[in-house]
């Protein structure tokens, strides 16, 4: 037993002071505090269904631990995402998000902002709603706008079923017609700003403006002259 402890004591000696080199290194080592600022993805988004509010695209972190590990931690090394599979439309808040967090073991997560992820969900719809010819300017003196006509006259929209339920029209760009003396067509833009819901296909409408020009002025009146007999029968 003796021969087996005292055989290759040396190996044995030198082995076991550097097991407690690294262990009092490692127990030893300096913990400090490192931020990152990690995307956040939005997994499994049930078919049919569309993210209907602002969520955050980031999530700031930090980070405590021994410092060799967070020396050569990245920001791509750490993994964060929203899971929403099988949720139904409203509102789903998803909170504790460290537990949501991939990072490697040894690292504490200290702080997180935001504390919390509200995701409201809405069934994708379409709707067809007529176009709105903005015009701009005056027309030259005297001109008249006869008539217009637009192509297409309606458009589709599409997106959150409770956004879209709510728009009436979609409007041009407006129609500069400022010192306009002729009939023309032109290929307009359609101006639509929804947060939600989007043009389905139609970007531009093709606006036909005839213009009148002013009415011809009217004629002088005639004097007509009377003769010597009419003008004597006149004064009697």
């Amino acid at each position: 037993m003796l021969k087996a402890l005292t055989e290759n004591w040396i190996l044995k000696l030198v082995s076991l002071v550097f097991a407690l080199v690294l262990w009092f290194f490692v127990i030893g080592e300096r913990q400090v505090e490192v931020g990152f600022s990690v995307p956040i993805e939005y997994l499994n988004r049930p078919e049919g269904m569309i993210i209907a509010n602002e969520v955050p695209n980031l999530v700031d972190i930090r980070l405590t631990g021994p410092r060799t590990l967070l020396m050569n931690l990245s920001a791509g090394d750490i993994s964060f995402s929203v899971d929403l599979i099988d949720l139904k439309p409203g509102l789903t808040s998803f909170k504790r998000l460290e537990e949501r967090l991939n990072i490697p073991g040894g690292l504490k997560v200290t702080r997180i902002s935001p504390s919390f992820v509200d995701v409201r969900l809405d069934r994708v719809g379409e709707k067809s709603v007529p176009v709105r010819v903005v015009f701009s300017g005056e027309l030259a003196e005297g001109h008249q706008l006869s008539d217009f006509k637009i192509s297409p006259e309606r458009v589709l929209i599409e997106g959150a079923e409770g956004e879209i339920k709510d728009i009436a029209e979609v409007p041009t760009q407006p129609v500069e017609i400022g010192n306009v003396r002729e009939s023309f067509t032109l290929m307009v833009p359609l101006r639509y700003e929804g947060r939600y819901s989007r043009l389905k296909a139609e970007q531009t409408v093709e606006v036909q403006v005839k213009i009148l020009p002013p009415p011809p002025p009217p004629p002088p009146p005639v004097v007509e002259e009377l003769d010597e007999t009419e003008k004597v029968e006149d004064l009697q």
